[in-house]
């Protein structure tokens, strides 16, 4: 019955991960106090940690050679980054002289940070094969967007709150990017060719986990931070339920412009597809440990996590229904 269950849950890209962050969610608003407690080994402390780890493995996971290898097919590189880091924050900057005012300020630069965020790689790699597409040119996007990812979303969100009460504060975030993100995937990718680099690549799977237990951490300890601040007191279901239908306004918008782009420039098929699903596509992993940086544990951290959480969840089942259809057409 379970097994059951869970199949029809993937179905719709529901699967254990998007289930457990509900259930930190809610945990979180019974029981705050470990997740806001300080301490070396407080659960915030090992998520700063393994953040770090994350990062590395990362590094440690890309190959050089292949990377290289892959510039050759560059009008499709170049449209998903667009896409990307261009396309998605511009659509959120027409909004935001009547959205980042009075209430929905936060939301709009919770919306924004997701706006700025990279593409995700596993997920994009697995509905691009699904849908068979460009599987190499779908791992080389991913991997370039969420290099890029380390330097554009700082700057995005730098961009958008430098004239108002949400102000970053670069020089911390420069400081904690180049100790807590960028040097662990320097030290990765120097260590690739090495014996690591092998036990990376087989060790894959479990990586993954580690890689989801500390967003598991950091959303615990985010929305823990925000319960016990009540910032949670004025959203009410009719709000999450408005942010939601557009934050699938913003994926599908999105996606028909990538698609109309692909069809102009003459892509072939197989371009086509890799060219949406990654440009559409935004990383919760990234989302998570790079807000932790960004936002240096601001009591607002779990609002303005909430619409990449939301927008994970929604582009997992927009993504898995078109990539199905586009499995059984061809």
């Amino acid at each position: 019955m379970a097994t059951k269950i869970a199949q029809i849950l993937g179905r719709f890209g529901l699967d254990w991960f998007i289930l457990s962050i509900i259930g930190m969610i809610i945990l979180a608003s019974q029981f705050p106090g470990p997740g806001i407690a300080k301490g070396p080994f407080s659960i915030s402390s090992l998520a700063n940690i393994g953040v770090s780890f994350i990062f590395f493995f990362y590094g440690l996971k890309l190959n050089r050679q292949k990377l290289v290898a892959g510039l050759s097919n560059w009008r499709l590189h170049l449209l998903v980054q667009a896409c990307t880091f261009i396309l998605f924050p511009a659509v959120l900057l027409l909004f935001r002289p009547w959205l980042n005012q009075g209430e929905t300020a936060v939301l709009w630069l919770g919306s924004f940070f997701l706006a700025a965020l990279p593409s995700t790689v596993s997920s994009s790699v697995v509905m691009v094969s699904i849908a068979h597409g460009n599987i190499p040119a779908a791992i080389f996007n991913a991997s370039i967007s969420s290099l890029l990812g380390i330097v554009l979303t700082p700057a995005w969100m730098a961009l958008a709150t430098g004239d108002n009460n949400h102000h970053i504060d670069m020089s911390d975030v420069v400081i904690k990017l180049l100790l807590q993100i960028l040097l662990p995937v320097v030290a990765g990718l120097l260590l690739n060719p090495t014996r690591l680099g092998q036990l990376a690549g087989k060790y894959n799977k479990q990586l993954k986990y580690f890689d989801q237990l500390t967003i598991l951490a950091i959303v615990y300890t985010a929305f823990s931070e925000s319960f016990s601040q009540h910032m949670f007191s004025t959203l009410g279901v009719g709000e999450l339920f408005i942010l939601g239908a557009c934050l699938l306004g913003l994926f599908f918008f999105v996606y028909l412009i990538t698609g109309s782009i692909t069809r102009l420039l003459h892509f072939n098929r197989e371009d086509r597809i890799t060219a949406t699903f990654c440009g559409s596509k935004k990383s919760l992993v990234h989302g998570t440990v790079m807000a932790k940086v960004i936002f240096m544990n601001s009591p607002l951290m779990g609002i303005l996590l909430l619409p990449i959480m939301l927008y994970h969840a929604l582009q997992l089942i927009a993504v898995s229904i078109i990539a199905q259809g586009m499995s059984r057409r061809r």
